[in-house]
């Protein structure tokens, strides 16, 4: 008998796995004063700024941490970015793909979470997009 002369149903197919929960987006870093309702500190100079950035990374030299901190003042505030390790093979994609850059006001000590864009880059997004908190 040929394949176009059977009748009947189609054998029956295993069932689709169920697909997994989608994971819950990682907690926002925390922004000093703004859980405990006191003022955030605004900086008054690069090394303030430097100490503030600092809650946002992971300390230097951990394990997939930066190798370096830097801090480019502009008109309204300070930008924060990091250095990072040469990776062992440049050609290969990163395993951590990404990384910020965190801008803190002048003016309310805002802290501001950019893309890791070279710092005239990511200072121009900021002057944007920046809306003060209203503290």
């Amino acid at each position: 008998m040929a394949d176009s002369d059977q009748t009947g149903s189609n054998p029956p197919q295993p069932p689709t796995p169920p697909t997994p929960p989608t994971p819950p987006p990682p907690p926002a870093p925390p922004q000093d004063g703004v859980a405990d309702g006191g003022p955030k500190p605004v900086p008054a100079n690069e090394d303030e700024a430097l100490e503030i950035g600092r809650q946002h990374f992971p300390e230097i030299g951990s394990p997939g941490g930066p190798t370096g901190l830097f801090v480019h003042e502009f008109d309204a505030g300070y930008l924060v970015h990091a250095s990072w390790p040469v990776p062992e093979d440049p050609t290969a994609p990163p395993s951590e793909p990404g990384g910020s850059n965190v801008a803190i006001s002048k003016e309310n000590g805002d802290v501001t979470f950019l893309p890791n864009f070279p710092p005239a880059e990511a200072v121009e997004l900021y002057h944007r997009f920046y809306r003060p908190s209203g503290s």
